[in-house]
């Protein structure tokens, strides 16, 4: 399209409705500084505004060659991707923004894009102390600061690339700085369009306030409330298919559990959640039964007992979890969080690997429908899922609406090895691709791994897209998205085909790694700056492994 054919935004331009949208102006701003943004006596208007009609995070660009530009997103963060869209779109030149005349139009394909983390594991911050690769009932080890640093940087990828939530388990402790850095945390994304989802379980993992001396931390409570606490039918721990070795845990303050039968526990429960909805700007709960043991005391077997599908069907919970605990109980607090914030997103865990054999299907039809039922698959179930998962029967199901979420391609999976910092782009742009044709909603991954490592950049970058665009093909994936940011098609193509052979074959001799990390330092050398740096990100996990195995 030639200059001619664009509507130039230069000199001044006035732009309205930034009360509510300031960071959209602030990123016009830092994308082209040399326009006069909100101006008087303007040679051009940029007009911000909500669109109710409109679903979340779509949005519709209207431009006429006054110039004039009209910005309508479905949510704040719709308008925040139409301004990204500009911005993309819009030039190199720092003194004019080019936009195409006409009306530009589009919505994410699947509504559910969410990021999953645990506070201690997440890091995006990279020059801070205090590094955990894996774990769940583990200390905060960075310094207060750390939370803030790590989510904020975060939350500015996931606005920028259209990723609608994140998932945080640990969202509350002391340690790292308690209510104030949550509401800042909150603060911060709303801002940007991303929702803040605090994680918790049902009488465990710490209740609502995961660590600290607080009134809805589960210890504290229990402490004054012993006669509550459940009485664990094993040892605290699980094991995952996918992962070679079991997962047990120490007793301590984080693994204690309260009592699904009593009622005061779900009492304490509705009571926090309320507060949770109340003291933070939160975008949604992710809510579970707790995954590290059932309560076998005498009421809760009684109660079991008494559930006709939890008797007939001996695998209620198998060892870890029980289903019709979650379905007696997740009622109650989806109205107490509703009650405050009608429009939150309540993920409730329908646990790993039984989307094709569900148990207690009875009970689950008691779940409140409008809940955002999350269905977690590890790589050899996933394997099953993409195949055997048929539309007619998530359309069938009791939960609606429904979500995948991949438990692989993370911490937790893997051999001496984790896929935590694999090229997992070909999967998730498969399983968003198949959730989007069998009729999910959506897809959870896990987003703990700083993007400054390219291969979780590139996969980052492959949710997104496909997540957005199910329609999308791995080969314009590839044209439009890696070859701008590796150094052209060619190079692209052999990037994904270096991460992937070394993913692939962990006895790689060292002859091998040393020819393909040589490739990679080429590549780099090639480039410059971003480029470099994906490329030099590659050559150093190589590097790693050539050493390692010398």
């Amino acid at each position: 399209m030639s200059s001619s054919d664009q509507a130039l935004l230069a000199g001044t331009v006035a732009v309205s409705g930034t009360e509510a949208f300031p960071h959209a102006l602030r990123r016009l701003k830092e994308a082209f500084p040399g326009v006069d943004w909100q101006a008087n006596d303007a040679d051009a208007t940029v007009a911000l505004s909500i669109d109710d009609s409109l679903a979340e995070g779509a949005f519709r660009i209207e431009t006429t060659t006054a110039p004039s530009v009209a910005i309508a997103g479905g949510s704040l963060s719709g308008v925040i991707y139409a301004v990204e869209h500009l911005i993309a779109n819009g030039g190199t030149d720092p003194a004019t923004l080019a936009v195409a005349p006409g009306t530009v139009s589009e919505a994410p394909g699947l509504a559910y894009r969410t990021f999953w983390t645990w506070d201690h594991s997440t890091n995006w911050e990279l020059s801070q102390v205090g590094v955990q690769e894996i774990g769940v009932f583990n200390p905060y080890s960075k310094p207060p600061g750390g939370f803030l640093a790590d989510y904020c940087r975060l939350v500015d990828f996931c606005s920028l690339n259209r990723i609608a939530g994140i998932v945080i388990y640990g969202f509350l402790r002391d340690s790292h700085g308690g209510i104030e850095a949550a509401q800042e945390l909150c603060r911060y994304a709303n801002e940007r369009g991303v929702r803040i989802i605090p994680g918790i379980a049902i009488g465990a993992y710490g209740g609502v306030y995961w660590e600290g001396d607080h009134q809805y931390n589960l210890s504290t409570w229990l402490k004054k409330n012993p006669q509550f606490a459940a009485t664990m039918e094993k040892g605290v721990g699980f094991q995952l298919a996918d992962l070679s070795f079991p997962l047990n845990f120490p007793h301590s303050d984080y693994t204690v559990s309260a009592c699904p039968s009593a009622p005061e526990t779900i009492e304490w429960m509705e009571e926090a959640v309320s507060w949770l909805a109340e003291t933070f700007d939160i975008g949604g709960i992710n809510i579970e039964s707790g995954d590290y043991g059932v309560c076998g005391c005498d009421r809760c077997v009684a109660r079991r007992k008494n559930d006709a599908e939890a008797a007939r069907r001996r695998d209620d919970h198998g060892d870890s979890w029980s289903h019709t605990d979650m379905a007696e109980n997740f009622p109650r607090l989806y109205r107490a969080a509703k009650a405050k914030k009608p429009d939150l997103w309540i993920y409730c865990e329908m646990q790993w690997d039984n989307l094709l054999d569900p148990v207690a299907s009875d009970a689950q039809t008691s779940l409140p429908p409008g809940a955002i039922y999350q269905h977690t698959a590890n790589r050899s179930f996933w394997n099953r899922l993409r195949t055997e998962l048929k539309r007619d029967y998530v359309e069938a199901l009791p939960t609606q609406p429904n979500v995948l979420r991949c438990q692989f391609a993370c911490q937790w999976n893997g051999d001496e090895r984790t896929e935590r910092y694999a090229l997992n782009a070909r999967v998730f742009a498969d399983m968003a691709t198949v959730a989007d044709k069998v009729g999910m909603d959506g897809l959870t991954v896990w987003g703990e791994v700083s993007s400054y490592c390219a291969t979780a950049e590139l996969s980052y970058l492959a949710f997104a897209r496909f997540c957005w665009d199910p329609t999308l093909t791995w080969e314009r994936f590839l044209d439009e998205d890696l070859a701008p940011r590796l150094g052209g098609v060619e190079a692209a193509r052999r990037f994904v085909e270096i991460a992937e052979e070394i993913d692939a074959n962990q006895t790689l001799p060292v002859s091998r790694l040393a020819e393909l990390r040589a490739k990679t330092l080429a590549a780099s050398m090639a480039g410059d700056g971003e480029v470099a740096r994906r490329w030099l990100t590659l050559g150093e996990q190589i590097a790693r492994r050539e050493y390692m195995g010398a």
